[in-house]
């Protein structure tokens, strides 16, 4: 698990559109932080600061510490409203956290060995049915990114949750089936006696 990242917030006193609507005016990015039974808290963002960390990957598995004037919030970004049009940040959602919260989040799925495959080397493809992997465990136990081993994989081969090897603690959301991950695809490359009776249809027709 990474570190908890500093966020420097500012506590709003009104909630509801109009007063969002004002803090846009001011520059900067309403929000609002709940969760872990306690009241909600309504927050004021730099939209740099935000947007430097939309940019940086693992963003919804990644804890933030909120400094929420002078006071630290331990909390996961859980949701973001993006303009239409612009993609700027309209709203910010922060889920409170503790050591104990069970969480469920997106975790990305990182591939090795790929140059090893031997599925790929005899010409398979890599066919990523999952890129994330939406898991259950406590907010001290989130995995970064869940590692699949390529090594021994064949042509024909579907990686399947049940042979992914999970962290203590961490389990998937889907539970009534072995779902699918990936997939070493047969090459889709038409041979020339295929392509033959279109060419002597041809011939035959001029």
């Amino acid at each position: 698990m990474s570190e908890s990242t500093v966020l420097k917030v500012v506590k709003r006193e009104s909630a509801g559109k109009g007063a969002a609507r004002a803090v846009r005016r001011e520059g900067l990015v309403p929000g609002v932080i709940y969760g872990d039974k306690k009241a909600p808290i309504s927050i004021a963002i730099s939209p740099r600061d935000l947007n430097k960390e939309i940019h940086k990957s693992g963003l919804w598995v990644r804890q933030f510490d909120l400094d929420v004037d002078g006071k630290k919030v331990h909390a996961m970004c859980h949701a973001i409203q993006f303009h239409p049009v612009t993609d700027a940040p309209l709203h910010v959602d922060f889920l409170r956290i503790s050591k104990n919260s069970e969480v469920t989040v997106e975790v990305p799925v990182k591939f090795l060995n790929e140059a090893k495959c031997p599925g790929i080397k005899l010409g398979g493809v890599l066919n990523i049915v999952r890129r994330e992997l939406e898991l259950e465990c406590k907010a001290s136990a989130i995995p970064e990114e869940i590692e699949i081993d390529l090594a021994k994989a064949e042509i024909g081969d579907s990686i399947k949750i049940s042979s992914v090897k999970l962290p203590a603690g961490v389990v998937p959301t889907i539970k009534d089936r072995d779902f699918t991950i990936a997939t070493i695809a047969a090459p889709t490359v038409m041979s020339e006696t295929e392509e033959a009776p279109a060419e002597e249809a041809t011939e035959e027709k001029e």
